[in-house]
């Protein structure tokens, strides 16, 4: 059974950054897909980023270019990488292991001068 446990999530201001972690634990963390997903107060669930077991990624159109998501598998974690940030960025992040119910805790992003 895969676990997942989000960090990095905070307070920043319009156009930084900051790197959210993944981390799993259980099972063989190499083989699944993973994805970030975030939701705003108020708004659904949106799927931000993908990436495959082999390395391949998506990502939405609304952070496409800003947002970077990879993975290492020898530390079973997942990174969201989130540049030039905006506050229509703030939101609950969560990751998540695709097609399960298995979902992290979520982390906290606040965009705020």
């Amino acid at each position: 059974q895969v676990q997942l446990v989000e960090s990095g999530g905070g307070l920043v201001q319009p156009g930084g950054s900051l790197r959210l972690s993944c981390k799993a634990s259980g099972s063989i963390f190499s083989d699944y897909v993973i994805d970030w997903y975030r939701q705003a107060p108020g708004k659904q669930r949106e799927l931000v980023a993908t990436i495959a077991s082999g390395g391949s990624t998506n990502t939405a159109d609304s952070v496409k270019g800003r947002f970077t998501i990879s993975r290492d598998n020898a530390k079973n974690t997942v990174y969201l990488q989130m540049n030039s940030l905006k506050p229509e960025d703030t939101a609950v992040y969560y990751c998540h292991v695709s097609r399960t119910p298995l979902w992290g805790q979520g982390t906290q992003v606040t965009v705020s001068s």
